[in-house]
């Protein structure tokens, strides 16, 4: 007589809930390892952007490429301005800048991907890598505090000339807090890179919740002294900003 083997090949339900309870502890260790990683990574692109940003904004200025009030003194621009993908502002004939069509920055300071602007919840902003960045460049007497990029790149609202040959700011917050980014960047003229660290009373995250244009300012305007460069100072957000080591 031929004997048969019945058993059916396969796992066990106890094999089964084994592997499925090593695969958790794995998941357990290995997914916030990830998430950390990949938070610290945005952070340090953000940091170099930022960097970028400041040493395109110096060759800018020094090439005089945008000179609004015919003076012979360059001054700072736009993302979609220094990436070569808005139009520049020029002298309107009294001194005051103005936006003349086809007026392309050649060769660009920025990459064109600087040129891709979408509307924040103040202005212009630019997204890269999980972080969301904004320009502010010194407006005139009806725009003290800073004038925000346009919704689609370059001036919306009249920039102050003197002022723009020697003051510009620049933030970078998450896109998303906890997945994209914790810390919000700062960096204008003077090359310092300024942190906060996004945990205080305001929380810096998305396309409309930046910081304004003083945020990070110890007074209600963008050529005012930093706050807690070294001084301890709360700034106009009421934040604690400190100088990036």
């Amino acid at each position: 007589m031929k004997l048969t083997n019945t058993r059916n090949a396969g796992f066990t339900l106890i094999e089964l809930m084994i592997v499925v309870a090593i695969i958790a502890i794995i998941a357990s260790v290995a997914i916030p390892k990830l998430l950390s990683a990949r938070l610290a990574a945005n952070e340090s692109a953000a940091i170099s952007t930022l960097r970028s940003i400041s040493s395109a904004q110096a060759q800018l200025q020094s090439s005089s490429a945008i000179d609004t009030d015919s003076d012979g003194g360059g001054e700072y621009g736009f993302f979609a301005e220094l990436a070569g993908t808005g139009d520049l502002r020029v002298d309107d004939g009294a001194g005051a800048p103005e936006v003349e069509d086809g007026t392309l920055l050649r060769p660009s300071m920025l990459s064109s991907a600087f040129g891709n602007v979408v509307a924040g919840g103040a202005g212009g902003v630019v997204v890269r890598s999980g972080y969301v960045f904004q320009m502010w460049l010194p407006g005139d007497t009806s725009t003290p505090a800073g004038v925000a990029e346009a919704d689609a790149g370059g001036m919306d609202a009249a920039t102050d000339p003197d002022n723009c040959e020697i003051l510009w700011a620049c933030y970078a917050w998450p896109l998303q807090v906890n997945s994209s980014g914790n810390r919000v960047f700062f960096i204008n003229q003077d090359g310092d890179i300024l942190q906060y660290n996004n945990r205080g009373t305001t929380i810096y995250e998305g396309l409309e919740d930046g910081p304004a244009a003083t945020a990070a300012f110890s007074e209600d305007h963008i050529g005012s002294a930093i706050a807690n460069a070294g001084a301890g100072l709360d700034a106009q957000d009421a934040e604690t900003w400190t100088v990036l080591q």
